[in-house]
C-alpha cells in the first residue's frame, strides 16, 4: 500500500521558478512528466498579478486553455495562437469557414488539375486526385511554417515515391497550383479553397504583429509550429517571456512542430520530482531520458509504489501508430473487452475504407495510400521496402481477417466512460495519464548492424533519438503499473541499462535526500521482438 501524498507545498524547484519570475528575465522551464508544470505556471500567474502586470498564456489548443483559465487570475489571459489569429484576422474570413465541405480533388479542378492530369513517378502514378491533395497539404505545411513564400520544403513526400529525385519532380508540378491556392486565400468574401484556421494564422504572423501583454507564457512549447514561435519570440521587445515544456516529449517534429526551448536564450530551470508516479517509473523513464539525452532526469515521488509488472488487463494500451492501434482493438475486442478508442474511430475508419478499396480492385484518395494501384503493389511496399514497412501492422491484419471484418470491429467500439480498455497512440495519449498501462507490440528496436561481438551474434544499431521520446511519453502515462511489452527489446539492448548515471545538476539541485534517484533494478530478461515500427499521423489538437 502506498505512502499517502504530503500535504501540497511548493517544491524547492517550483520556489525558484517563482523566484526567478519575480527577476523579469526570461525563463525556460523544463518539466518532466507529471512534475506539477499546471500548478507552477499558476504560481506564476499569481506572481504576475502580485506585480500588477498584464500576462497572456499561450496553450496547445482550447481544451488546455479553458483549464487553464479556471485557475489563473483575471489578469492572466489564457488562449490559444489561433485565438489571437481569428481576433486580428480570422474573424473577416468567416464566411469562407462557414463553406461546405467539398473533397480535395473539387477544390483542385477549380485551381486547374483535371482529371487528365497526372504525374508518374517511378513505379507509381500519382493521379489528379494526388496531386489536389498534395497541392493543399503544401498550403498547410507553408501555413505552419515561417517561411515568406511557399517552396520546395513544403511540398510533402508521398508514400511510395519518398526519394529526393521523385520529390523534387513532385515538387515542380505542384508548386504553381499551390502558389494559386495561397493567393485565392486572401479573398474574404470567395474563393475556391476551402478556408481552414491555419490560414488565417499564418496571414497573422506574416503581419509582424504585437501581442498586448507584459508577460506570456507559452505552454508545451517543445511543441511549437514555427509560425507561432516566429510570433512569440518576436515579443521580446516589451513582454517577458517564459517557455515550459518537456524537450524530450517533443513528439511532433514530423508535422513540423519544433522544440522552441531548445537554444532560447533564457535563464534555465527545470521540475524533475513527479507527482505521477513512484521511483521505479522513474528509474525507466530516466534510461529513456539518457538515450534522448534529454536535459533532465526524473525522481519520482517517494509516497508512490508504482510497479513494472506484466499487466494483463491494463486500463490504456499504447500504440505506435493507427495501423498498430487497429490491430489491438480488434485482439482485445476478440478477449472479450469492452473497447474504446482515444480520439474516435474515424482516423482507422479511413485507413480500414482505403484498404477495403484496393482490397477490391479500387484506388483509394486516402493520403497515406493514394499512390497505390492494388492491395498486392501494397503488400509488396509493406514487406519489401524500408520506408513503408510501418504499414505491414495494417497489411497483415486485412490479409488475416478482410478489410470489412476490421470495420465491423470498429463499429463495436465503446465510449470511454464505460470501457474496460483504452487503445490509444502514444501522439493522442500525449497529456493523459491512467493507472495501468502496457505498451503495444508495434514497438520495435532498430536494425541490427553488419557488424558482430564477440560472441558472434550481430550488433543492434543506435536507437532513433525520436524513438527514444515517444517511448519516454508512453512509459509515464502509467500511475501505478506498467507493462513495457512491446519496448521490451530495450532489456538486450547496450544502451538500455547504463551505468546508473547523476542527475543533471538543474534536475536535483533543490532536491531533499529522500526525493533522490533509485538505482536501476535488476535488468529483466529480453522479450520476443514485436511488430515492426509503425508511424502515427493523428492530427493537431483544436484551436
Amino acid at each position: 500500500m502506498s505512502a499517502p501524498a504530503p500535504t501540497q507545498v511548493p517544491t524547492p524547484e517550483q520556489s525558484a521558478a517563482a523566484e526567478a519570475f519575480r527577476s523579469g528575465s526570461d525563463l525556460v522551464i523544463q518539466a518532466g512528466a507529471g512534475t506539477g508544470k499546471t500548478t507552477t505556471l499558476a504560481m506564476l500567474a499569481q506572481e504576475a498579478r502580485s506585480q500588477g502586470r498584464q500576462g497572456r498564456y499561450i496553450a496547445f489548443n482550447k481544451a488546455i486553455a479553458r483549464e487553464a483559465a479556471r485557475t489563473f487570475p483575471a489578469k492572466i489571459t489564457c488562449s490559444t495562437a489561433h485565438a489571437l489569429a481569428y481576433a486580428a484576422i480570422g474573424r473577416h474570413y468567416q464566411a469562407r469557414m462557414n463553406a461546405p465541405r467539398q473533397a480535395g480533388w473539387k477544390a483542385g479542378a477549380a485551381l486547374g488539375i483535371d482529371a487528365g492530369t497526372s504525374l508518374r513517378l517511378g513505379p507509381r502514378k500519382v493521379t489528379h486526385k494526388a496531386l489536389s491533395y498534395t497541392v493543399l497539404r503544401t498550403v498547410t505545411r507553408f501555413c505552419q511554417s515561417a517561411d515568406k513564400d511557399i517552396g520546395h520544403q513544403h511540398v510533402p513526400s508521398l508514400r511510395g515515391a519518398e526519394s529526393e529525385p521523385l520529390h523534387r519532380r513532385l515538387a515542380d508540378l505542384v508548386l504553381p497550383y499551390a502558389r494559386k491556392a495561397w493567393a485565392d486565400l486572401q479573398h474574404p468574401d470567395h474563393g475556391v479553397v476551402r478556408f481552414e484556421h491555419d490560414h488565417y494564422l499564418k496571414m497573422w504572423a506574416l503581419q509582424d504583429p504585437v501581442v498586448a501583454a507584459d508577460v506570456l507564457l507559452l505552454d508545451e512549447a517543445q511543441d511549437t509550429n514555427p509560425v507561432v514561435e516566429q510570433v512569440f519570440t518576436a515579443q521580446r521587445g516589451h513582454a517577458q517571456l517564459v517557455l515550459v515544456g518537456d524537450s524530450a516529449q517533443a513528439i511532433y517534429g514530423w508535422r513540423g512542430a519544433r522544440d522552441v526551448m531548445a537554444g532560447f536564450p533564457g535563464q534555465q530551470l527545470s521540475l524533475s520530482r513527479s507527482f505521477r508516479f513512484g521511483p521505479a517509473l522513474a528509474t525507466e523513464a530516466n534510461r529513456w531520458l539518457a538515450i534522448a539525452d534529454a536535459p533532465i532526469r526524473l525522481t519520482g515521488a517517494p509516497w508512490l509504489a508504482t510497479e513494472l509488472s506484466k499487466v494483463p488487463k491494463p486500463q490504456a494500451v499504447l500504440c505506435r501508430s493507427n495501423a498498430g492501434a487497429m490491430v489491438e482493438v480488434i485482439w482485445q475486442l476478440e478477449a472479450g473487452r469492452r473497447v474504446a478508442l482515444a480520439g474516435g474511430g474515424d482516423a482507422l475508419r479511413a485507413l480500414a475504407r482505403a484498404a477495403h478499396a484496393l482490397e477490391s480492385g479500387r484506388r483509394t484518395a486516402h493520403p497515406e495510400l493514394m499512390l497505390f494501384e492494388s492491395w498486392a503493389e501494397l503488400r509488396e511496399y509493406a514487406e519489401c521496402d524500408p520506408a513503408g514497412r510501418d504499414l505491414l501492422p495494417l497489411v497483415e491484419l486485412v490479409d488475416e481477417h478482410g478489410a470489412d471484418a476490421v470495420l465491423r470491429a470498429l463499429d463495436r467500439l465503446s465510449p470511454e466512460d464505460i470501457a474496460e480498455v483504452t487503445v490509444s497512440t502514444v501522439h493522442r495519449a500525449k497529456g493523459r495519464e491512467w493507472d495501468s498501462v502496457r505498451i503495444a507490440g508495434d514497438f520495435t528496436g532498430p536494425d541490427d548492424l553488419d557488424e558482430r561481438g564477440d560472441d558472434g551474434a550481430p550488433l543492434p544499431g543506435p536507437i532513433d533519438v525520436d524513438e527514444a521520446r515517444l517511448a519516454y511519453v508512453a512509459v509515464t502515462r502509467a500511475r501505478s503499473r506498467l507493462d513495457i511489452g512491446g519496448l521490451s527489446w530495450i532489456n538486450g539492448h547496450p544502451a538500455g541499462d547504463p551505468r546508473p548515471s547523476e542527475p543533471s545538476l538543474t534536475a536535483t539541485a533543490h532536491l531533499h535526500p529522500d526525493e533522490q534517484p533509485v538505482p536501476r533494478a535488476t535488468k529483466r530478461p529480453p522479450q520476443a521482438r514485436p511488430l515492426p515500427t509503425v508511424h502515427d499521423e493523428s492530427t493537431q489538437g483544436d484551436r
